[in-house]
């Protein structure tokens, strides 16, 4: 069974960091590109970033390019997105996904930026 689970968040004045974790189980991240999105009050979900199944291609969406980071660790099975220079804009619930036949996604877990 797919399971994505999301640490990490919280709050944080404007300009501050974040690292938020993905723990996955079910399947090994190794073989998949891994994505994280992100979705503010009465907005659409928007993907955040993207890793590729061996790290070697990352792809940011504008709003955040500079700012965030996404990795991974193979061996723990875990995606990474180190969220630095952070603003209220960001603030919404971000989630870990990955795509194995259809989207599989996390439960999220809040960030809040305060100005």
């Amino acid at each position: 069974q797919v399971q994505l689970v999301e640490s990490g968040g919280g709050l944080v004045q404007a300009g501050g960091s974040l690292r938020l974790s993905c723990v996955a189980s079910g399947f090994t991240i190794s073989s998949n590109a891994m994505s994280w999105y992100r979705q503010a009050p009465g907005k659409e979900r928007e993907l955040v970033a993207t890793i590729t199944s061996t790290g070697g291609n990352t792809n940011y969406a504008d709003s955040v390019k500079g700012r965030f980071t996404i990795s991974r660790d193979n061996a723990k099975n875990t995606v990474f997105l180190l969220m630095n220079s952070l603003k209220p804009g960001d603030t919404a619930v971000y989630y870990c996904a990955v795509y194995l036949a259809f989207w599989h996604w996390g439960q999220g877990t809040q960030v809040t930026v305060s100005s």
